[in-house]
């Protein structure tokens, strides 16, 4: 996706989630044809003048400063994540380009996901693939490795793969996370052409997605509990908890935990005792 346009769709985004009387505004129009607020009065908020907002709507802000930004921001009550990905949007020579080279996991983190043998671990890394599993990971959502190298993906087994898809409770909850970070991975990686890939198969494939993309939701992986209905342990309530690699920023170590001597920790253990599944 070209750098203007997903700026202008991110700022119009959160525009219009926003109304007159939410940051102490008197309306400029009684009757409003847009949801929202408008551009002038975005600018009035951040303190801009209202060509200088709109061209950066547009995309045609050069240099902004980080004052502006900061501004803008807070006029639109962005969150941590979204301040980073507006940020990523406007300065796309500060986000983290080159080409695209295979992610790899160090034997150290493989070897830490193989002894938790009671909890579901994987190593995510960009566009949300799965590089690396312990076997109780695999037990609770799918057999990676007979999976193709490019369906080891969760954006695509949440969105495409109904088996997948139907362990979540609420799944479009857990898909609206999914599509968070892979708009939060195309802020920091413009131009990816295996990110515009995935996202074009997404939009062809997946009605779900075709209503969520369009929204804007932005997020980095972080701690969430879910509700989950295994074929095998039948219910839990499982908290994911996220870690970023610290040799690599672009991999995260996700784990997903239950609570300590509740019933779905018992159903995680029957799940961890049947037949182990190969780890990758």
């Amino acid at each position: 996706m070209e750098r203007h346009t997903a700026l202008g769709e991110f700022l119009r985004s959160r525009r219009a989630r926003l109304r007159p009387e939410d940051v102490d505004l008197q309306p400029m129009l009684p009757r409003r044809r847009v949801p929202g607020l408008r551009r002038e009065e975005l600018a009035q908020l951040a303190g801009v003048s209202v060509d200088y907002y709109v061209r950066l709507e547009q995309g045609r802000g050069t240099h902004v400063s980080d004052s502006v930004l900061d501004a803008v921001a807070d006029a639109l009550r962005l969150a941590g994540d979204e301040r980073a990905h507006l940020r990523d949007l406007a300065r796309p020579d500060r986000s983290h380009r080159g080409p695209v080279r295979p992610q790899r996991v160090r034997p150290q983190l493989r070897q830490l996901l193989d002894a938790w043998t009671e909890v579901p671990a994987f190593v995510v890394g960009r566009r949300t693939d799965v590089l690396a599993w312990n076997p109780l990971g695999a037990a609770l959502v799918a057999d990676f490795r007979a999976l193709p190298p490019p369906q080891r993906n969760f954006a695509r087994l949440i969105l495409l793969d109904e088996h997948v898809g139907a362990l979540f409770a609420d799944r479009r909850r857990k898909a609206r996370d999914v599509v968070a970070f892979l708009r939060f991975d195309a802020g920091r990686h413009p131009g990816d052409p295996l990110l515009a890939e995935l996202v074009g198969e997404l939009s062809l494939h997946s009605p779900l997605f075709r209503q969520l993309w369009p929204q804007h939701p932005v997020g980095d992986k972080s701690q969430a509990a879910y509700e989950v209905r295994h074929p095998v342990a039948g219910p839990m309530v499982l908290t994911q908890n996220a870690l970023r690699a610290p040799d690599d920023p672009d991999q995260t170590l996700v784990t997903y935990t239950a609570e300590p001597g509740s019933p779905s920790q018992a159903s995680l253990r029957r799940l961890a005792s049947r037949p182990v599944m190969t780890s990758g």
